[in-house]
């Protein structure tokens, strides 16, 4: 049984990553730290395990890998402390906000002999899954373009102050799609024009959307919007949605389209009742797997850093309104 703790529950998905952990008859959530104690503490409590308030002392626990789940810009500490312990490590999504961060992150991990995986669960949906077998088979043919969005509700807190996400809504909602896209159609992005701002949160530290126009090899053009513009009043915290246009026909992807539509008037709003697949329980099996196994996790930190590299072209061509190389 493969021991792992939880290193931070500042991002919302640690909560969901605990729960797997907890399902899975092959792992065991041995423990939490948090820089927040008090939050650490709760959660802890919550899913029935220690908590440890020493970073040193969690890091000496019998744990054979960690799932890191903080704010962005502290990743690149969180990771290069687990792998000199010896952990094999799941960082959330991006895996940093810089590229710089991402290199280091990767050279730690291999210099201490450790699989770095990222958190890119939507890998793990099974609509895509089924589009990614029907790609590899060659059912559409050459693809020539690809039009993508992931939209999202404001996540507030940290994700909107600067020094502590590291980006806003193009950061944090291009690399799900970008690496989707590297996945699937098997190339790297080669340049891309942006254009993003703070349109519907004027006040805030961050962009909350991006229009971005990308060019794979090959020259495939793929255009994607990403944007926290989902009312809060919305079923879901947001979704992913992707096109292909290939020679042999289109192919349409509604990654969480596996859902009831619930309205409820003791509650006065729609929601969506999920019956499909968990994409996060995928994640974590995946990765208990490789934990268990010795190996890389099959979504890596270089896959990772190849979805950051779009995302800080995107950055760098929207202060400059022009195209940018990628990489």
């Amino acid at each position: 049984m493969a021991k792992i703790g939880v290193m931070s529950f500042a991002h919302m998905h640690a909560l969901s990553y605990a729960a797997c952990l907890n399902e899975l008859p092959e792992a065991e959530l041995r423990a939490v730290w948090d820089d927040d104690a008090a939050r650490g503490q709760e959660q802890a409590a919550a899913f029935g395990t220690t908590f440890v308030a020493d970073l040193d002392a969690f890091l000496a626990l019998d744990l054979d890998g960690v799932i890191i789940a903080s704010e962005n810009v502290k990743h690149r500490e969180m990771v290069e402390r687990a792998a000199a312990a010896g952990k094999w490590i799941l960082c959330e999504k991006p895996l940093a906000p810089t590229v710089e961060d991402c290199r280091a992150m990767v050279a730690a991990c291999q210099t201490a002999g450790v699989g770095l995986g990222t958190a890119f669960p939507c890998r793990y949906i099974p609509s895509v899954m089924a589009v990614k077998d029907e790609l590899d088979k060659g059912v559409y043919g050459e693809i020539y373009a690809a039009s993508c969005t992931n939209n999202g509700q404001f996540p507030g807190g940290w994700f909107a102050r600067q020094a502590l996400s590291g980006g806003g809504a193009t950061m944090d909602h291009t690399v799900h799609v970008a690496d989707l896209l590297r996945w699937m159609l098997n190339r790297e992005f080669t340049r891309v024009y942006c254009e993003n701002g703070r349109l519907l949160r004027p006040g805030i530290d961050v962009d909350d959307v991006g229009s971005l126009h990308m060019e794979m090899e090959g020259g495939v053009i793929v255009s994607h919007i990403a944007s926290w513009n989902r009312a809060a009043s919305f079923p879901t915290w947001g979704d992913v949605t992707l096109e292909l246009i290939g020679e042999k026909g289109v192919v349409s992807v509604d990654a969480f389209n596996q859902k009831l539509h619930v309205y409820d008037d003791a509650g006065m709003r729609a929601a969506w009742d999920y019956w499909g697949g968990n994409p996060d329980l995928g994640l974590v099996r995946g990765f208990v797997a490789a934990v268990d196994a010795r190996r890389e996790p099959d979504i890596t930190g270089v896959d990772g850093m190849k979805a950051v590299e779009v995302t800080v072209a995107a950055y760098a061509s929207a202060k400059s309104h022009t195209m940018v190389a990628i990489g």
